[in-house]
């Protein structure tokens, strides 16, 4: 159907510029951050799911936040890396372009959700400690998972649909690493001033819509921390945010420079940077973010080494 619509098949991915051993440094770098953020996000997963003591509302949406970061990378990451190691560009069809795209949009919209809950999750946790259990059921937590999943690849339908609608005749080359819809809307013959302002509009929707509750929630532990009167208690309380409140800050800080803005199609430079840091580096820290200064996620994650010993032992 897409055809019908396109003079153009396939588009070729000019990825980074520069010279064959500065692709070569590249490659190794992208490469050692895609590993670690696989393996990283997959102990996570795995420690979550074995160890009891992790079977809290916490530690379930960090599960589920894993999974998304692993499929964001995964999604154009791999091709990034074989275009890395081919001399010119890396051609893809329309349809596998347009899946991309559509993916990348609905898994950062299903992230950006579940990172707002998860937000209020702490609230709940710092200033309702008592009713805590109550409220962030495990029906709770599972239909606030759904409802993330759900919402993001139905929200972004339209927008892969309304960009792949538009007819590409100007060129067949895209300045990126991946299909970015900046880069495809200034291929487009037609007048898409109307469709980038609607895209532009759901961008702010779902980044501020998502932001509303974590500024609240965080303004509200903010101020429950500071009325608890011993410095050590406060640092207790703190330490449970810490960590989310730190990815709030990256991961929010990467979309609003990526994805609101009036104008969809700016310097490809400035939006191949963004995409580094949405695509490669805030899913490469997220491991660390969560476990480093964890205590009882590294604890639990040496229990589940010493069983995964235990077993190959005997």
């Amino acid at each position: 159907m897409l055809k019908n619509y396109s003079s153009v098949t396939e588009f070729y991915l000019l990825g980074f510029p520069g010279s064959k051993e500065l692709h070569s440094v590249l490659f190794a770098t992208f490469f050692f951050f895609y590993s670690v953020t696989l393996i990283g996000n997959m102990v996570i997963i795995l420690t979550v799911c074995v160890d009891k003591r992790l079977q809290s509302p916490m530690y379930f949406f960090l599960g589920h936040l894993s999974v998304l970061e692993i499929l964001i990378t995964s999604v154009a990451v791999p091709l990034m890396l074989w275009g890395l190691l081919l001399p010119g560009m890396q051609a893809i069809s329309l349809s596998a372009c347009c899946v991309q795209l559509y993916l990348y949009l609905s898994l950062g919209t299903s992230e950006l959700l579940l990172i707002g809950a998860m937000a209020v999750d702490r609230y709940v946790a710092v200033c309702n400690p008592l009713r805590y259990t109550s409220i962030m059921n495990s029906h709770t937590c599972l239909w606030v998972v759904i409802v993330s999943w759900v919402f993001g690849f139905l929200f972004q339908i339209w927008p892969a649909y309304a960009t792949f609608h538009l007819t590409f005749c100007k060129s067949n080359v895209l300045d990126h690493f991946y299909c970015d819809r900046g880069q495809l809307l200034k291929l487009s013959c037609d007048n898409s001033l109307f469709t980038e302002f609607i895209l532009f509009l759901m961008a702010v929707f779902i980044i501020v819509g998502s932001m509303i509750p974590t500024i609240v929630s965080y303004t509200y532990i903010v101020s429950t921390i500071l009325k608890i009167p011993t410095a050590s208690g406060r640092r207790k309380a703190f330490s449970t945010c810490a960590s989310h409140f730190t990815f709030v800050v990256i991961g929010y800080g990467s979309c609003l420079f990526l994805f609101v803005k009036p104008k969809q199609t700016q310097a490809a430079e400035y939006n191949r940077v963004a995409s580094l840091m949405v695509l490669v580096v805030n899913p490469f820290l997220n491991p660390f973010i969560f476990t480093l200064r964890n205590d009882k996620f590294i604890e639990a994650f040496r229990n589940v080494m010493k069983r995964c010993y235990q077993l190959l032992k005997d």
